[in-house]
């Protein structure tokens, strides 16, 4: 398990019934990048991923 894992598991936990828009999830990776600039990298590449999922090109 990654560390990382812990943060997804309460995520999943606290808010996991919730049903969300990626509009909001944008707003709040924006307020968060804002919050903690160093993190703007992972945040744009995690972005990047979500919004390239089904891209067939990327396989």
């Amino acid at each position: 398990m990654y560390f990382t894992d812990r943060g997804i598991e309460e995520l999943e936990k606290r808010r996991g019934e919730e049903q969300i828009t990626f509009e909001w999830l944008a707003e709040q990776l924006r307020t968060f990048v804002d919050l903690n600039p160093d993190f703007e990298v992972p945040v744009e590449r995690l972005a990047t991923w979500l919004a390239r999922l089904d891209d067939e090109d990327e396989e």
